[in-house]
């Protein structure tokens, strides 16, 4: 569970999230592609990217002088299957939601 509550911690910040999901799209990428257009100096980017990688999120490997970013499938995984294992709970709560719209509706 501690992997799941860091990954969402993490994932809660609006730039970490954005990091994630250009990662997610364009793969793997240089920190300095990561601050582009975000208005960040890369001290920043470097903290929220440590952020990231404590949570499993992303990975980094070491290119020369370039550090390269990619999303961690593990970390995701995690993510996913916890949702995934909440399921039912969610369906049978929007059930009995829709129920209940639908009773005032008619009232």
């Amino acid at each position: 569970m501690t992997t799941v509550i860091k990954a969402f911690s993490a994932l809660s910040d609006q730039t970490r999230m954005s990091i994630v999901e250009q990662l997610m799209t364009e793969g793997e990428l240089a920190a300095g592609d990561l601050i582009e257009g975000r208005g960040m100096s890369g001290a920043a980017i470097s903290r929220h990217l440590k952020v990231l990688r404590e949570a499993g999120l992303v990975r980094q490997r070491v290119q020369g002088t370039h550090r390269l970013y990619t999303v961690d499938g593990h970390g995701l995984r995690a993510i996913a299957d916890w949702t995934i294992s909440k399921r039912a709970f969610w369906e049978a709560s929007l059930d009995r939601l829709d129920a209940a719209i639908t009773l005032e509706d008619q009232a």
